[in-house]
């Protein structure tokens, strides 16, 4: 390896794209095309680092095969920065498998990192787990070993787990600090802000209160039972019932839940479930059918009883009945949720916060078009490449993080 190309390296490992890029800019062989790649990656260029990448893996020779591994690995990156969740796994196993079979143990390490933070996006947390038990952060450098804290942090969070995450955070931090990286640093500082920000609003029959996430912890441990709008579940200490594909189950259960202990109209129940002002003996009918499945459905946790006047619901051995709600205060669910994936600070499109909310692009693009009208997210590009993204902070730069392609090293 020439001289110029050790410097650009290390220079990536140390967070300096533009230092990298002084060394290798002129140059178009192919450990250059994939060094430049990163620089620019880690620069915001998506596009023309993944151009480079592809040209670099190109450019390799059959026998570089670690070399072109580790350009699908950064490649596979940039597709995760790009929030490109349809991007192919089976080309991401082959290179871990690679560049574990000829010994780069850090970018191996570095390919399941990458496959565990998409895991995470998706919602796969078991998935991401168990792609995290197969990497030994022993043996790797601080900066990886931020990473890995980071991703068990992110698990933590979507559980809603406020003390396993803090300890993973103050793990992550220590790490960035021993390598010296300032934007793995900051994004440390962005996890940690998140943690402490509001995380839900409780609400019930005597008004709403913000809750941070250790007091939705604590909540979720009282014994209460909680109708969760934001993950669209029933839930107690011991026991959860999903409703995410139940819309129509939900909308009934957390219009009992706020009323509670006091029972809820069928003219009210109708008008919230159904979305309609105008009904009729169809709608009730149709209220009675959906009263039984809803009945069926939390059995195990509440009972739902007819009252003179409409329902009314009773918890099974919990203490009090809450709705947990997202912080944000829009009146329309899908708003909520695409602000709270938005928040990572990344470029989203809408196929894939589609795939991640389990709901059609359309309704997807309508709730994005509506927030853009009300200045809360912007759009960048055109047609395919459209990226979602909430307004920049003001001093605060997302990171990419990539691994350092050194050949033949």
């Amino acid at each position: 390896m020439d001289f110029l190309i050790e410097t650009a390296a290390r220079a990536l490992a140390a967070g300096d794209p533009l230092g990298a890029l002084n060394q290798v800019a002129l140059r178009s062989d192919a450990p250059a095309l994939a060094l430049r790649g990163i620089a620019f990656a880690q620069l915001g260029d998506l596009s023309r680092a993944r151009t480079l990448l592809r040209s670099a893996a190109r450019a390799f020779g059959p026998r570089q095969a670690v070399a072109r591994a580790r350009c699908v690995v950064a490649e596979a990156e940039i597709a995760l920065a790009s929030r490109d969740l349809g991007h192919p796994d089976k080309a991401l196993h082959t290179a871990r498998a690679t560049l574990q079979a000829h010994g780069d143990v850090v970018n191996a390490a570095h390919a399941g990192h990458l496959t565990a933070r998409r895991q995470l996006l998706l919602g796969r947390l078991e998935d991401a787990e168990r792609t995290l038990a197969g990497v030994d952060p022993a043996g790797l450098p601080w900066g990886s070993r931020a990473i890995q804290d980071l991703i068990v942090a992110g698990i933590a969070l979507r559980r809603q787990q406020a003390a396993a995450a803090r300890t993973a955070l103050t793990r992550a931090r220590q790490c960035a600090e021993r390598a010296g990286i300032s934007s793995l640093m900051a994004e440390v500082e962005h996890a940690a802000r998140t943690l402490d920000a509001p995380a839900a609003r409780r609400i019930g029959h005597d008004g709403e209160c913000v809750l941070s996430l250790d007091e939705v912890e604590a909540l979720l441990a009282s014994g209460t039972l909680v109708v969760d709008a934001c993950r669209y579940a029933v839930r107690d200490t011991r026991t959860t019932v999903a409703l995410a594909g139940r819309p129509v189950l939900f909308a009934l259960v957390r219009v009992l839940a706020q009323a509670w202990p006091q029972d809820v109209t069928r003219d009210a129940l109708i008008a919230q479930a159904f979305r309609t002002r105008d009904f009729d003996e169809t709608h009730r009918a149709r209220l009675r059918v959906e009263m039984g499945r809803l009945r069926t459905a939390i059995r195990p946790l509440a009972g739902i009883h007819a009252t003179r006047h409409g329902y009314t619901l009773t918890p099974a051995g919990a203490c009090g009945v809450t709705v947990l709600a997202p912080a944000g205060d829009e009146a329309d669910p899908d708003q909520g949720a695409l602000l709270a994936f938005l928040a990572d600070g990344e470029g989203w499109s809408s196929s894939a916060l589609a795939l991640v909310l389990g709901s059609s692009q359309r309704t997807v693009q309508r709730a994005l078009e509506a927030l853009a009208e009300a200045g809360k997210v912007q759009a960048f590009g055109q047609g395919r490449g459209r990226r979602w993204m909430l307004p920049p902070v003001p001093g605060f730069t997302t990171s990419l993080l990539l691994p350092v392609i050194l050949p033949g090293q």
